[in-house]
């Protein structure tokens, strides 16, 4: 069978999920033994017996504590979860003890202090400090690894990285030159199982001193030993299968640093060496401390990235909208400006369809076909970055989609989808995840050379951009619901006839607003002559026509700034702003004008004229009271004679 190529595919391939089962069952919590260098005492805490033993400090089983006779590992005994770890001298060598408590035990560690390295921790503050200051993720792995192959003189030092679906990729790698790069691979998650990844949480750093060594057993005086529970220890003996993957890639030792964000295992450094090489705790300890800086800085990058590119996507898709709320061309507010839908939600074509009308940009496969894709969607948001895989129904109707992303707007149909084609992509494994490295199918991969393969049908994954088309569908909506209340209370104020204003906003706009301003403002009232006996005539329909060309008269003859009002029937209002300095008597004459121009309509050709009340209100004048005394100025015209204008 030819191994998945695809981290998507291997995720759920079933060699590799029976890989990881098979792995839940090893017992690495409670192996029983211990690394060969060290050694391990359990004293009771009740009658502080040694009730468990190292084979190799297998004399002191059973026996009080007390007869040991060294007042340095008594005072590590009581202090050593404060102080960690505490120097002693053990069998006539200096030892680092290491003390916790576990279940009614105080377990004591007792490791030989390598020789060398012993203040290079001083280095690991340097590092901290240097390090602190880079703003590039990138940049950061790269000298992260530098700095501790420096510090520690491993051969190799990588920083792995984990995939939202378990798998790994190496982003940094800093190594001796003969060794072969490993940067830019991808390991599968059975590498580093669930159960050793929920210990690397537990315990940020992990030493294994020789991948040769078999072990030291643990005694009990009661039970079995193979029931202490070692998770914190640093002595703690290695799964044989990760021995083998390791002797596999070369190593003799190694030394891993957890990266912890939110209590999640994101990634992990590991340090590796070709022969056995062992760090001190302290040291040890300090480069736990330079984990958790990484860690954090890590986190605060793409943080800051995130927030960064969230203010940007929020300023591209407000731009984006506020047309639509004055328009009623949805495809030249989505599609037809300088910046479109796809740029916000990058994709090779999108279809729109908002209240039954469907526009499309880009390269969109046929609408009939999208249509009946969406059927079989059932009207649900929908993403997929490999159709064929996920829903080979779509697929065959949409041959050349491989990402498809659908944002449903409401319930009755309106919806945003976005398409992209295929494209290939090489991906590294280091080595063959699948069985073909492996003596049988649990067994470590035997080769880790680079081995590359390329992913067919599949699009650019969409990431982020699902939420943030999400957002998009969801102002768009609102955007749309606001745009039909303006235009229900824009029709509010308009004049079903003529499309004028109305009455309504006259009103609000004469009692709402305050004083007239510093450019003074003029209002004309317009009132048609004997316009009952046109309608009395000639009957509604041209009367209706007359005030329909009154209208188009009017607003034909107003200057750019005014606004003409029907207050029903025959009368009319102009506002004039911005009037200082303006013959406000010839804008009235030349309107009245127009009005007594002959109107015809098919056979009929008729006359009517107007009368028009004029006020001119100076800056500082309070707003009401203006239509009235433009009102009675009206009819002062009237009374005048009519087919005139009054002041």
């Amino acid at each position: 069978m030819e191994s998945p190529v695809d981290p998507a595919e291997l995720a759920i391939d079933p060699d590799e999920l029976r890989r990881l089962a098979e792995c839940a069952k090893e017992p690495i919590r409670t192996p029983g033994t211990i690394q060969g260098h060290g050694t391990l005492l359990g004293i009771d805490d009740a009658t502080q017996v040694i009730v468990v033993a190292s084979e190799n400090a297998r004399e002191w089983l059973g026996r009080p504590v007390v007869e040991i006779d060294d007042a340095d590992l008594e005072f590590a005994m009581r202090t050593g979860r404060a102080i960690d770890p505490v120097r002693v001298e053990w069998q006539g060598v200096p030892t680092d003890a290491i003390v916790h408590r576990l279940d009614g035990l105080t377990l004591v560690e007792l490791e030989p202090v390598p020789p060398g390295n012993e203040y290079a921790r001083t280095a690991v503050v340097e590092a901290i400090t240097r390090l602190s200051g880079l703003t590039s993720i990138e940049e950061l792995r790269a000298e992260a690894a530098a700095a501790i192959r420096r510090i520690t003189g491993f051969d190799r030092v990588m920083i792995y990285h984990f995939h939202d679906d378990g798998h790994g990729e190496v982003v940094a790698d800093d190594h001796v030159d003969e060794l072969e790069p490993y940067i830019g691979l991808h390991f599968p998650a059975s590498d580093i199982p669930a159960q050793a990844r929920a210990l690397y949480l537990a315990k940020l750093g992990r030493a294994i001193a020789s991948t040769t060594d078999p072990g030291i057993p643990l005694l009990s005086v009661a039970g079995d030993a193979r029931s202490i529970d070692l998770s914190n220890a640093e002595l703690r003996s290695v799964s044989p299968h990760h021995l083998e993957y390791m002797r596999n890639m070369g190593q003799a030792s190694t030394f891993s640093l957890s990266l912890v964000e939110d209590g999640r295992l994101v990634g992990m450094i590991t340090c590796a060496h070709r022969t056995e090489r062992r760090l001190p705790v302290l040291l040890r300890r300090s480069l736990e401390v330079l984990a958790g800086q990484l860690a954090m800085q890590f986190a605060s990058m793409r943080e800051i990235t995130r927030l960064r590119h969230m203010v940007e996507v929020r300023e591209r898709r407000a731009a984006l909208l506020a047309p639509l709320y004055a328009s009623d061309d949805i495809r030249k507010a989505l599609l037809g400006g300088s910046q479109t839908v796809l740029d916000l939600v990058p994709a090779d074509g999108v279809f729109v369809r908002i209240g039954g009308i469907v526009r499309v940009g880009g390269d969109v496969p046929p609408i009939a076909d999208v249509t009946r894709a969406l059927e079989l969607l059932e009207g649900g948001s929908f993403v997929s970055e490999a159709l064929a895989n996920d829903r080979p129904d779509v697929a065959s109707l949409l041959p050349d989609v491989a990402g498809m992303l659908v944002v449903s707007l409401d319930g009755d149909g309106d919806v945003l989808v976005f398409f992209r084609g295929e494209v290939l992509r090489e991906i590294s494994w280091l080595g063959d995840p699948g069985g073909v490295d492996r003596p049988d199918e649990l067994s470590p991969r035997t080769s880790f050379s680079a081995w590359q393969r390329t992913i067919v049908g599949r699009s650019e994954p969409w990431g982020t951009v699902v939420d943030e088309a999400a957002d998009l569908g969801s102002e768009l909506q609102v955007a749309l619901q606001r745009r039909a209340e303006a235009q229900l209370a824009e029709l509010a104020m308009r004049d079903a006839l003529t499309g004028l204003y109305n009455r309504r906003y006259l009103v609000e706009r004469l009692e709402t607003r305050g004083p007239v301003g510093a450019d003074g403002k003029a209002v004309l009232f317009v009132d048609l002559d004997e316009f009952k006996s046109i309608n009395d005539r000639y009957g509604h329909d041209v009367g209706d026509a007359v005030i329909l060309e009154v209208a188009e008269r009017l607003a034909a003859n107003s200057r750019e700034q005014d606004e003409v009002v029907r207050l029903g029937g025959d009368e009319f209002v102009v506002l004039l702003d911005g009037v200082i300095g303006e013959d406000v008597q010839a804008i009235a004459d030349r309107m009245v004008e127009a009005i007594a121009a002959p109107i015809v309509r098919g056979r009929v050709s008729l006359t009517v004229t107007a009368s028009c009340g004029v006020v001119v209100a100076e800056p500082g004048t309070p707003r009401t009271g203006l239509l009235e005394a433009a009102d009675a100025a009206m009819y002062r015209a009237k009374r005048a004679g009519r087919n005139r204008v009054s002041l």
